[in-house]
């Protein structure tokens, strides 16, 4: 006889049940975590999905393992708030007033440019700073710019290579990022430039031979070749759909990439790895809850890496766009409201903490986001879970912080995944 544990995503909404009788419940897991953590800690006897919507684990009746795991997730299931659930009901959206962004915290009126950039705007910049994002901690960290590689003509005639490793420095320790950067082959001068961070690794955007394989942590995905954490030769050039090299170096263009994961592994491990520990004070082990998470690590990484850029003469320092996607999207709008180098912000499908209206509570809440994703956001955030009604803030205060640069944002009510994937039977998140 065997213990069956049953999981069934549908609309972002996961039932745990199992079928020897115990209760069900109903709660709102990151569900691709969730199965990394069931298949990565047990051994079962079946693992399966079906068209990409269940997932099933055999367990046999004996094994220890079975008991602490329908143990962990029932105690996980238990102490989910159920009112944290996701919305796309318009007829559930409550009555809300979004903060005016041109009356100041003492109710003064802001009629002119001067009194926005030099008032209003630091005020706003502080309120997410302490509320949302997190402040970058004032402890001293060096930066120190090492190119590791130069390929003349790497993607040929389209494009030079460079990869430049930013080494961070402390008291505490170092640690390093590093930086693809693609110029055209035939410029005759510096070029603007767009900077990115990517998901799975710099060698993922394009087949060259010439970019290197980073040996950070990566997120496993087996339709990307990714396993143990580790990247490999098999995921060369495995997401160059999503990044067109060719046609922005062909229009003069120039490509500055950094994988996120060498900043800051996106997971929720104590902020233990990665920058944070490089800022702790003596006997710190974690930031304050004022203090920032990972989006704040990854949105810092990206202007070192324009400190970098207004050093090379290949790069017109004051054309840098930053741009970015999903959680990337909320970093590139969070580089760009801090510093103002950035030329113009482009965000793509930034969601709840990106473009997305938080009191709406429409799509993915705040609740549901700070639950799934402890790590991104800092803990004062919190405080609004359920409750986004008390926020000082919402997301239209954060564009106006990009002002008076362009910005540009994109956002999708329903994608269809077979429009990226490579087979018919194969969804790419």
């Amino acid at each position: 006889m065997s213990y069956f544990l049953f999981f069934c995503c549908l609309e972002n909404q996961c039932t745990t049940a199992t079928l020897s009788g115990l209760q069900s419940y109903h709660f709102i897991p990151n569900l691709i975590s969730l199965r990394s953590f069931v298949a990565s800690s047990f051994s079962f006897m079946e693992a399966k999905h079906t068209k990409n919507s269940f997932y099933f684990v055999a367990f046999s009746q004996s094994s220890f393992m079975m008991r602490y795991c329908l143990f962990l997730i029932t105690l996980t299931c238990m102490i989910m708030p159920l009112a944290a659930q996701t919305n796309y009901d318009e007829d559930k959206v409550p009555d809300y007033e979004l903060p005016s962004l041109l009356v100041t915290a003492s109710q003064e009126t802001v009629s002119d440019a001067q009194s926005w950039k030099s008032q209003r705007r630091p005020e706003i910049l502080r309120v997410f700073e302490q509320e949302m994002y997190g402040v970058t901690p004032d402890q001293k960290v060096e930066v120190e710019f090492r190119e590791h590689k130069f390929v003349k003509n790497a993607i040929r005639g389209v494009a030079d290579l460079k990869e430049v490793d930013m080494v961070f420095s402390s008291p505490r320790g170092s640690h390093s990022a590093r930086l693809l950067l693609l110029l055209p082959t035939e410029a005759q001068g510096p070029v603007p430039v767009f900077l990115g961070l990517n998901f799975y690794g710099n060698h993922t955007i394009h087949e060259t031979e010439h970019i290197t394989i980073h040996e950070s942590w990566a997120r496993n995905n087996e339709a990307f070749y990714i396993e143990n954490n580790r990247a490999d030769e098999r995921s060369r050039g495995i997401r160059n759909s999503r990044w067109p090299v060719e046609y922005i170096l062909n229009n003069g263009y120039g490509l500055g990439v950094i994988y996120y994961g060498d900043l800051d592994p996106d997971y929720d491990d104590g902020f233990q790895n990665g920058l944070h520990p490089l800022f702790y004070k003596d006997n710190q082990t974690k930031p304050e809850a004022h203090e920032w998470g990972s989006i704040g690590v990854w949105a810092w990484g990206f202007s070192r890496a324009l400190d970098y850029l207004e050093t090379d003469p290949g790069v017109d320092s004051e054309n840098v766009i930053v741009f970015g996607h999903s959680r990337l999207g909320k970093t590139s709008l969070w580089a760009g409201a801090q510093d103002e180098r950035f030329a113009g912000v482009i965000s793509n499908n930034s969601g709840c903490g990106g473009a997305a209206l938080s009191k709406r509570e429409f799509g993915e809440t705040v609740g549901v986001i700070n639950k799934a994703f402890p790590h991104w956001f800092n803990d004062n955030f919190n405080k609004y879970n359920n409750n986004e009604k008390n926020l000082p803030f919402d997301q239209h205060m954060l564009i106006s912080l990009i002002a008076p640069r362009p910005v540009y944002i994109a956002s999708a009510a329903t994608c269809d995944n077979r429009f990226f994937a490579r087979s018919p039977d194969e969804t790419v998140n």
